[in-house]
């Protein structure tokens, strides 16, 4: 038995192929399949629908933006719970036992065999595309610009999240500094720098791999769930960073 059916979703799934922008979009955290074979992994739908299973609106905001930018993307559609794309090999929380407090008993105890299986079936396929993108993408754009799309939860361990929309990063703000000024620049919006995570503290695997590590310019973009939980709220996001992104990422056309 494969460890993907033949019409289960591919690891890696582009969207807006023909986007002539200098950018790739990407969203690590895009959906919630998990493969037939590995059942339910003990979790209830409620439990899967969470952000503990997804990066909820994140790929609707990622759609959008690369059709208003007229950008390339790429998303990987399984839950993180069966091999989260944003993390490195040696994660202990690659295919966590426990997230946010909720047991994953498909996850406890895996084998060496179980977690191959993962990596090669899921994790490498995508990182491999997502590479193909940005070959292809440099080609035409030297200074090909990664833009990452994640949401984050309005509460975490007890303590409120303020910030509607959060840049993530660490050594490079060629897009990061003008996009905080553009977006704190909109009325009543509360815009996080290294907020809800800390780029300096390390920033998963996607952004630092394929961008950082290739002195790309690029930014992480985490913006809170409940403000885009549905298609109307994340096409406003959307629309809201594309506005500011459009002259920024002219720069590197």
């Amino acid at each position: 038995m494969t460890f993907l059916a033949a019409d289960e979703p591919a690891p890696a799934i582009p969207f807006n192929p023909g986007g002539n922008a200098a950018a790739l979009i990407c969203c690590d955290h895009a959906g919630r399949a998990i493969p037939r074979r590995l059942g339910d992994l003990g979790v209830t739908q409620e439990q899967l629908s969470r952000h503990i299973g997804w990066d909820i609106g994140a790929l609707d905001v990622a759609k959008r933006l690369a059709v208003r930018l007229d950008a390339p993307g790429i998303h990987q559609p399984y839950s993180r719970l069966v091999i989260d794309c944003n993390r490195r090999l040696q994660s202990p929380t690659l295919s966590p036992e426990v997230s946010d407090e909720i047991p994953i008993p498909g996850n406890q105890g895996l084998s060496p065999a179980d977690r191959k299986a993962r990596i090669e079936n899921v994790w490498r396929p995508y990182h491999a595309a997502l590479a193909t993108a940005l070959a292809d993408l440099r080609a035409r754009h030297p200074q090909a610009v990664l833009i990452s799309v994640h949401s984050f939860t309005p509460e975490m361990a007890g303590t409120a999240r303020p910030w509607e929309i959060g840049l993530v990063w660490r050594d490079d703000d060629r897009i990061v500094a003008p996009l905080l000024a553009a977006l704190r620049a909109i009325p009543g919006i509360c815009v996080g720098d290294n907020q809800p995570y800390n780029g300096h503290d390390g920033f998963g695997f996607t952004v630092p791999h394929h961008a950082g590590s290739q002195g790309l310019p690029h930014v992480m973009l985490e913006i809170r769930q409940n403000e885009i939980d549905d298609l109307a709220k994340a096409t406003l996001w959307a629309d809201r960073i594309a506005d500011c992104l459009q002259p920024i990422l002219a720069k590197f056309a």
